[in-house]
């Protein structure tokens, strides 16, 4: 789907785009290694208000002698992978079509486990006020779609719904995705500033309890059960430090088998300590809403089915050349360690 104007479209390019120059910056730098070429602490980007399976993983004691650097807070999944790739930090995580796009483009990273995804508690919805007189997909023609990021899931998604409704290209090309904070989005969808708003996990159920809003749609109704995002390491930093690789990755999927199988009462009781003791004055009062990560496949491990769907996609309108990207050399399970029980 063509992004909507000139200027969207290159905001998009900046912020997913990677230049011949920064990925050479970050097959020199990545990884944040020192003269031995090995490190121990990984630097990475938080979300406020939010526990991410690495903090989770690093609170239960699964990082062991590894340590996280919180070093501010991310703007987007698209700019997440871009600060890994040209050595900003050591990982970053986001949705697998803008893991498809940046690799395709030449930046030298690796999915190593998925962190994100879509299940009947964890999805992204696609809402209207109660009263919108939008109730299908052509009636988004000339609306303004409201989501944290452009070129990523909230879009491709959105893609996707208005092709199986039989929207045409040129339709298709009127209906405007905008980028709204995922904090401000359901206060921009009741002041009636975008006329949808797509809204997820916590954010999603503290809209719904407070009323007056419906789903449009959903990501779980057009695809399921699915893993959509990942988290992904340099080439370099992984040849460099394949032991602190796999203790990440481990510990990311015993963290993810935890969160699963753990009373959701007490996953968010940890989390709320969590973020009240790392001392950023975040507000915890959504956490009370948290269901699920969202996770599909047992402890994270990725699948071709997980990138193949998005390299289609992207082919199919001219972002990539479908030939020159394999779904299998995208991404790695050699690292995920995790035995059923493990991370009791």
């Amino acid at each position: 789907m063509p992004l909507p104007n000139a200027t969207s479209r290159r905001q998009f390019l900046t912020l997913l785009g990677i230049s011949a120059a920064a990925v050479s910056c970050g097959r020199a730098t990545a990884g944040g290694v020192s003269g031995s070429g090995r490190t121990k602490t990984l630097r990475y980007q938080g979300t406020a208000g939010q526990v991410t399976l690495p903090e989770l993983a690093e609170d239960l004691g699964y990082l062991g002698d590894v340590k996280l650097r919180w070093i501010g807070n991310t703007i987007s999944g698209p700019q997440d992978i871009q600060s890994a790739a040209t050595g900003q930090t050591d990982f970053g995580g986001a949705f697998n079509g803008a893991v498809v796009k940046l690799a395709a483009s030449g930046a030298p990273i690796k999915a190593v486990v998925s962190y994100y995804g879509s299940d009947e508690h964890a999805y992204s919805g696609y809402y209207v006020l109660e009263d919108s007189p939008i109730r299908s997909a052509r009636d988004l023609i000339g609306k303004k779609v409201g989501m944290n990021t452009l070129g990523a899931h909230a879009e491709a998604l959105l893609g996707i719904y208005l092709e199986r409704n039989g929207l045409s290209p040129a339709d298709i090309g009127k209906v405007e995705p905008l980028v709204v904070p995922p904090l401000n989005t359901e206060q921009s969808l009741r002041r009636g500033q975008i006329d949808v708003g797509v809204l997820g996990g916590i954010l999603r159920d503290k809209a719904l309890a407070e009323g007056g809003v419906r789903p449009l749609f959903t990501d779980h109704q057009l695809l399921g059960d699915f893993s959509a995002g990942t988290y992904v390491l340099t080439e370099r930093f992984i040849e460099r430090n394949p032991d602190t690789a796999q203790t990440f990755v481990t510990a990311v999927a015993k963290a993810i088998e935890w969160a699963r199988t753990t009373p959701r009462e007490d996953v968010v009781a940890r989390m709320t300590e969590i973020v009240r003791k790392r001392g950023r004055n975040e507000d915890t009062a959504s956490l009370k809403y948290w269901r699920s990560y969202g996770v599909a496949e047992t402890a994270g491990r990725i699948a071709d089915k997980e990138f193949q769907l998005w390299i289609d996609w992207l082919a199919g309108r001219d972002e990539i050349k479908k030939d020159r990207i394999e779904a299998s050399g995208l991404y790695t399970n050699e690292f995920n360690k995790y035995v059923k029980g493990s991370g009791s």
